[in-house]
């Protein structure tokens, strides 16, 4: 009888997903005695701050980004479900991403960039839904949509807008309809907010957006070193993932090897725009933990060679000493 591989023991098992979450909580609860004094990025959002976003206590900010976190694991097990990225109904996914998630501290307080890529999810579900629809403009204008309402907490997101051309491009779905269709959806927030700003005389409100959009830093790939270090470990993860499923991809129907590599193609335009900007990369870090942990879940559940087990228990041993280093270097900043 063939030996079970720790890789395919944990990926098999029911207490995975549990064992991930009870983890994260674990993290959460460590990095709240440790740090307290952490802060959220929702001060430097310009919706909040034009709207008078309350400023809410540490406990506060710590649960509403787990809340939100959890939203967007449920997200995932629903995307694959519904458009089976692994070829199979797993979890893996979701228990990649809340354990990505916990060993970047600074994710664990409410920021623009959680609550973007909250409105992230929504987008590529639709943008999913229109493969080859016979009548793609409404599923590219919500898609659109999701975007630019995302874009409200964190104007970068819009520099995504082509690459979901893009792929609409490729799901055969970006037509005549469906391209004009995409800008009035990208538009419609911020038709709204027109509106409100006009209403009560703020026009400055709406021209933030579009100033902080156009307000590109000079290169300088002034990492931090936690930065630094978490963006390789994720890389080197993603690389690893994408490339299994590139080798492999004559094994996926050609709607799920279109899916994998759009989120290949996300992922490189986000770490790209992490070194170019690097201010931006802790914004960045859950839109990148997406598509990395469906790439990795991709390859954790379909391949169970030795190589794998040893990557996967690398990747294992690299994420609690990623947490030692992340909680060690915040300690030293704060």
């Amino acid at each position: 009888m063939k030996t079970s591989r720790f890789q395919n023991r944990v990926i098999t098992s029911p207490f995975a997903l549990p064992a991930a979450i009870l983890l994260s909580v674990a993290c959460w609860l460590c990095t709240a005695a440790f740090l307290p004094a952490l802060q959220g990025g929702m001060e430097d959002c310009f919706l909040w701050d034009s709207f008078g976003g309350p400023q809410l206590p540490g406990w506060a900010e710590r649960l509403s980004a787990l809340l939100l976190y959890a939203v967007i694991g449920y997200f995932l097990i629903g995307l694959n479900n519904t458009y089976a990225l692994i070829r199979t109904r797993a979890s893996i996914q979701t228990g990649i991403y809340f354990l990505l998630v916990s060993i970047c501290p600074a994710l664990h307080v409410l920021s623009a960039g959680t609550v973007a890529s909250l409105l992230f999810m929504p987008a590529l579900f639709f943008l999913f839904r229109s493969y080859q629809h016979p009548y793609p403009a409404a599923d590219v204008f919500l898609s659109s949509a999701f975007i630019g309402a995302g874009s409200l907490f964190l104007p970068q997101l819009t520099l995504l807008l082509p690459v979901f051309w893009i792929g609409a491009y490729n799901f055969r779905s970006l037509t005549p309809r469906s391209f004009p269709a995409s800008l009035l959806g990208w538009f419609l927030p911020y038709w709204f907010l027109l509106g409100h700003c006009y209403f009560y005389g703020d026009m400055e409100t709406f021209y933030r957006p579009f100033r902080e959009l156009a307000a590109f830093q000079p290169v300088d790939f002034g990492l931090q070193p936690d930065e630094a270090v978490t963006l390789g470990f994720l890389f080197v993860l993603f690389a690893v993932s994408a490339g299994h499923a590139v080798a492999t991809g004559y094994e996926d129907k050609i709607r799920t090897r279109s899916y994998l590599n759009f989120l290949t193609l996300t992922n490189l335009c986000l770490f790209v725009l992490a070194l170019l900007q690097p201010s931006l990369c802790t914004d960045l870090l859950p839109f990148l933990m997406v598509g990395t942990a469906v790439l990795a879940g991709h390859l954790f559940v379909l391949s169970n060679t030795r190589s794998s087990n040893v990557f996967f228990i690398c990747i294992f041993i690299g994420l609690f000493l990623l947490l030692g280093w992340n909680v060690w270097m915040l300690l030293l900043t704060h």
